[in-house]
Order: structure tokens, then sequence, then C-alpha cells
């Protein structure tokens, strides 16, 4: 498969495991982007956008990344930190009154963050999905809800929660849900191909997710991982194709701001090379201090239900360099998304990577470990 875009002296590693991809693990439509010392050295795309009518894939085009989302909101809430209107360790209750009650007096952003809250999953069976695209309805319900453990010691992914957690803190203090927000505070000014709820008028140009193979087996949709992965059976994990899976317009217009996240490559790589050394003449998102608090280990180790250690690393909102997520050390941060989706910056090297794929592969995928590969041998050589 040709691809198109281009590749800097020095990283034709990139490029080279970037075909690699299409021609021996599987890929169908993807891109990857990557800055370094601040500057664009890597820009492809190619492949299928849209398997049925194989519409090819465009230097710009976006497609649904997951729980990359995740990482934009910890980008939100650090920059509302360092702009003094958010403290990470106060209660999130002096900035929600209402959600400072059933044992949640004391939970801060920054235990959400950490994914040791004890709000892993929405409780309330009585929601449906329009009371989540709503986002009140879902707010009030975890008002009322009770941690599952004293909060603060333990950690269970918030794989939907965290987003509405964060998001209404964030919107407290902004006036602004999570996605409009975001739009407002960085990426119209960087005129970034991405959102948390994306634009109706910018459906018809999305990639299409597809799934590698055959639909996996599923645990019992009423243990905690399938509650928390699938909103108590709201948004279907993985039937991309359901009413409300993530291909439907329903999802992809609403704002989820803990799965929700809709971009480009080169808009994940836009904002994590202005995260951590700016673009464009503009001065860095993020200063140094306040990565140094990002990238400070919060979570670790096996989490609360049993699931064992697989040698994650959580800072504040964000992947850490790790086992299981390895970056390019120890002042990586980003987010990666269900099916292959990856972005993050370094502020060690000026580094900003995003890579988006339309075909969704679990277990055994190889496509991002390879690109990260050559990334590191190229910045690190």
């Amino acid at each position: 498969m040709e691809h198109s875009g281009w590749a800097d002296e020095g990283f034709g590693a990139v490029a080279d495991e970037f075909a690699r991809n299409f021609a021996e693990r599987g890929d169908l439509g993807a891109a990857v982007t990557v800055f370094a010392g601040g500057r664009k050295v890597v820009d492809l795309w190619g492949g299928i956008a849209d398997q049925r009518t194989g519409r090819a894939w465009e230097e710009d085009t976006a497609v649904p990344v997951f729980s990359a989302a995740k990482g934009i909101v910890g980008i939100c809430a650090h920059l509302l930190a360092q702009q003094g209107r958010l403290d990470l360790d106060a209660p999130m209750a002096d900035y929600w009154p209402e959600f400072g009650q059933r044992g949640k007096e004391k939970i801060t952003t920054r235990m959400v963050l950490a994914h040791r809250a004890g709000l892993p999953a929405v409780d309330d069976r009585t929601l449906t999905f329009e009371d989540l695209v709503a986002w009140t309805p879902v707010v009030k319900a975890l008002e009322e809800q009770e941690p599952l453990w004293e909060p603060g010691t333990a950690l269970e992914y918030h794989g939907f929660t965290l987003g509405w957690l964060v998001g209404e803190v964030i919107r407290r203090i902004t006036g602004l849900t999570p996605g409009a927000y975001f739009r407002a505070a960085v990426a119209d000014e960087l005129g970034l191909s991405t959102w948390i709820g994306v634009p109706e008028a910018e459906l018809p140009s999305l990639a299409r997710l597809v799934e590698a193979g055959g639909r996996p087996a599923l645990p019992d949709p009423e243990t905690l991982i399938m509650r928390i992965l699938t909103t108590n059976g709201l948004v279907p994990f993985p039937g991309l194709d359901d009413p409300h899976g993530y291909n439907s317009p329903a999802l992809l217009t609403a704002e989820f701001p803990g799965t929700g996240g809709v971009s480009s490559a080169r808009g994940l790589a836009t904002l994590y090379a202005a995260a951590a050394h700016g673009v464009d003449g503009r001065p860095r998102l993020l200063s140094p201090e306040t990565v140094t608090d990002a990238v400070r280990e919060q979570s670790t180790g096996a989490s609360w239900s049993g699931f064992p250690d697989l040698g994650a690393r959580w800072g504040s909102g964000f992947h850490l360099d790790s086992a299981r997520h390895p970056l390019l050390g120890p002042r990586s941060f980003g987010h990666d998304g269900s099916g292959g989706q990856l972005a993050f910056g370094d502020d060690a090297y000026g580094v900003g990577f995003g890579y988006v794929t339309n075909r969704m592969i679990g277990h055994g995928d190889a496509r991002t470990a390879s690109l990260l590969m050559a990334v590191r041998e190229c910045v690190l050589r």
C-alpha cells in the first residue's frame, strides 16, 4: 500500500514501520504524526477511511479515538490548575457542592484523574442513553452515589466516569462543558481536528471503525469491568454499529469526555506538542512545573476488583512510561484508546505523537508498539 505524506531525514524508520503496519499488521486506514524538538518531523497517512465505499484516508481524516479523550480532559484540568482556577488536591465539592455527600466529601480531582476515587461505574440502572447525552442526569446520579472504597486508597479504571466527574468540575469553573471548553481554550486557536462531541458537519468526513475479526467473548455484563466499559450496557462494546455504538452519530456528536474523543493523528500530535513544547511560535500550554506535577506517579499495581498488575503507571490524568505503556521516558505523558489509538507528549524531547487507525485490533496488536519503537530509536539515538 502506498501511503502519502513525508518523514524528515532521520525519521525514515517511522515511515518504514507505518508501511509495515499495512503490509504485515492488518491496518486498513491510519495516520501518524510526530513532532520532535517542537518541529513536525513525520506526517503520514494512507489506506481506506470507509470500507463500505472505498473512500480514501485523507491527510487530516479524523476517527473515534476512545479513551485518548482522557488525555484531552487531563490537559484541560492541568491548564486550569496552572491558571490558578483549579486546585487538583482540593475537595471537588469546593467547586461542585452537591457532590460532597455520601462519603465523597474528601474526593479530589486528582483522585479521579488517578482512578482512585471509588466511582469507577455509574450505579443508577434507570439511566438511559438519552440521560447520558443530556449530561445533567448522569451528573446527578454521581452526586447521589457512594464510593466503592475509601477514596484515595485503591485503584480501579474509571472508564466513563472520569470524564463526567472531571468534566463537571470543568463546567462549574468555566461555565462550559469539557468539549466546549477544550475547543475554546485550546483547539480552535491551534486549528485541531480534535473534538469531544464532534460537530454534525464533520460526520461525513470521519473514518469508519471496523473490527479486526470476530467479536471477542465478553465477560458477564453484570461484572464491574463490563459496567465500567459499557456504562451498564448503554454504550455497546465493541458493538461499533449498534444504535449507540462508536460509529453512530448519536454517540459521536454527544459529549462523552471519558471515552468519546474524535481526532486526526495530526490533531493529537499537535495538541501534545503544544502542551510539551509549543508550536508555531506559541508558548507551551503546560509549564515544566505543570508537567512535573502531571507525571508524578499516583497509581500502579493490581486493581480493586482484582485485575492483575500489568505494569501500568498512572500520573494525574495520563499514562506514564511503563512496561504496559512504554513511551519515551520519565517526562512522557499521554493516553491510549481502544483498538490501537495513542497520543502522548514529552517535554524532555519536545515530542508530540499521534497515531490513529480505523481497524480495531485488541490482543497482540503490534502496530502502535512498532511505531513507538521507531520513534524511540530516532529521537533517543
